[in-house]
């Protein structure tokens, strides 16, 4: 064996002895182009390996809605590659019915030959609710590039799925993205058709001013929306939580959303992914619902620290909340202001109508009209409930009543399990939606004994510097409303 360093070996020629036997020549073998062709196709295969989708669909007394849910998934034209169902704190027969479901299910469609499975868990009692049931089953889709959250009474378009993780796997900035969201109005009728057409309008509002903002989307709501998990991982790292989602705040798709914008992640809203999401059809079970919801925006919102929720009164994501706060605050004080000097103003006989009084009622009735016309799946009721003053204008006063109640019972610091009396109302228990009523009923009694004490001279006096302060705050408010109208909406439909 040489000593001699690898660098300083030398390679010495080698010589066959006289006396060998010559080798035989060599065998030319034609080369096999077949492995060639195999491993080009392998890498080819690697490189379009479509992403992996876990869908959780956490599930609270869903016995109406739950077979239209998972037949929804599973005709879709991109089937998840699992779906988890955690029911939980349920006793009606969300889980009998869904079992039927269960199973390996091998799907056909223009995509190709797809394989999914459907797991039912019953979690029973769970004192986390929506939460618990979320993280239940993040933990059982960890593996996965995407979590599929969607909500037991949501419905979606057929390429729901497909046009979400189009869209997400196209770029590794975004870390969540959600569908447009409406309601199916064609099963309710009278008080129900009211409050559902209103609540489709209300949506197309919120839905249309996030497309209008390069797409951003404030909320990312459980109803249907596609999540890297890798930004859910961020997430808890950064947050120092066990879990993506925490039971600290009453609308925890809004925190999760604000967290993972704070992680440097972009949260998107789909111009093509479309879903019906479940209505409330009672004026006890909305005021439940818009007041939770309503509630937790303020906690987010508001500075310093309640309870284990931080707030984050600049935060980006919060602009569109803070707008509607003040937006309901000026839709409040014109029509409080307007009835109490109109009311005012007749007593006297001082009342003198003018009709640049008519000019912001027709401007909003305009308003309301481009954004029926803006919605995709309109029907007749959407554009009577715009052109007609009367049906708006009620539903205004409702969510004048559900803003009262938020920031009242955020402002008293009482504790209130707000999730808890949401479904207390939607058990049809509670009267708690008819407490601005009988407020407004004191009120107005209060204000008329008051203006009756009082000399005419000051009653002059207010209405003198009462009309100026309402015509201007009006003006500028018909100004927005025109600012808006004017606004294009560069073809989306909600």
């Amino acid at each position: 064996m040489s000593m001699l360093p690898p660098a300083e070996q030398k390679i010495m020629p080698y010589s066959r002895p006289s006396s060998a036997r010559p080798a035989p020549e060599p065998e030319i073998v034609e080369p096999n182009n077949a492995f060639p062709q195999d491993f080009a196709a392998s890498l080819q295969d690697l490189n379009t390996q479509r992403a992996t989708i876990g869908c959780i669909i956490p599930a609270y007394n869903e016995e109406e809605s739950i077979a239209a849910v998972l037949q929804g998934l599973l005709e879709q034209s991109r089937v998840p590659d699992v779906i988890h169902l955690v029911v939980n704190n349920s006793n009606d027969k969300t889980v009998e019915i869904a079992s039927a479901y269960a199973g390996p299910h091998e799907i056909t469609t223009e995509l190709g030959e797809q394989f999914t499975e459907i797991f039912v868990h019953d979690i029973g009692k769970n004192p986390d609710k929506k939460v618990g049931a979320l993280n239940y089953g993040f933990a059982l889709v960890e593996g996965y590039d995407f979590l599929l959250g969607v909500d037991g009474d949501t419905v979606a378009d057929r390429r729901a799925v497909e046009f979400l993780e189009t869209e997400i796997t196209s770029d590794s900035r975004i870390g969540g993205i959600s569908a447009i969201y409406s309601i199916d109005d064609k099963p309710f009728k009278g008080l129900s058709r009211f409050l559902i057409t209103g609540q489709r309008s209300q949506f197309a509002a919120f839905n249309l001013h996030n497309l209008l903002r390069g797409r951003n989307m404030a909320v990312l709501g459980g109803q249907f929306s596609i999540f890297s998990t890798k930004a859910l991982r961020d997430v808890m790292r950064e947050n120092h939580q066990s879990t993506p989602w925490v039971k600290d705040s009453e609308v925890e798709d809004s925190l999760l959303s604000l967290q993972i914008k704070s992680a440097g992640y972009l949260t998107k809203i789909s111009p093509y992914s479309r879903a019906d999401v479940g209505g409330m059809t009672t004026l006890r079970g909305l005021d439940a619902q818009q007041v939770k919801w309503n509630y937790g925006a303020i906690e987010l919102m508001w500075p310093g620290q309640r309870g284990d929720t931080k707030g984050q009164p600049f935060h980006p994501n919060l602009r569109v909340r803070w707008l509607e706060q003040f937006s309901m605050l000026v839709n409040l004080f014109v029509r409080v202001g307007f009835i109490t000097l109109l009311a005012g103003s007749l007593s006297i006989n001082a009342f003198v109508f003018s009709p640049f009084w008519l000019i912001p009622i027709g401007m909003a009735m305009l308003l309301n009209l481009r954004m029926a016309l803006s919605m995709k799946n309109r029907d007749r009721h959407d554009v009577l409930f715009a052109v007609l003053l009367a049906p708006a204008e009620l539903y205004m006063w409702i969510r004048i009543g559900h803003f009262l109640r938020s920031w009242t019972r955020f402002l008293s610091r009482k504790k209130v399990d707000n999730w808890a009396m949401q479904a207390k109302a939607e058990r049809g228990a509670g009267i708690g939606h008819w407490t601005p009523m009988f407020i407004a009923i004191g009120v107005v009694v209060a204000v008329a004994v008051a203006w009756h004490l009082i000399p005419i001279a000051l009653q002059s006096a207010i209405l003198a510097v009462g009309w100026p302060v309402l015509g201007v705050i009006t003006v500028l408010q018909t100004l927005s409303m025109f600012m808006r109208l004017l606004r294009r909406q560069h073809g989306f439909k909600v």
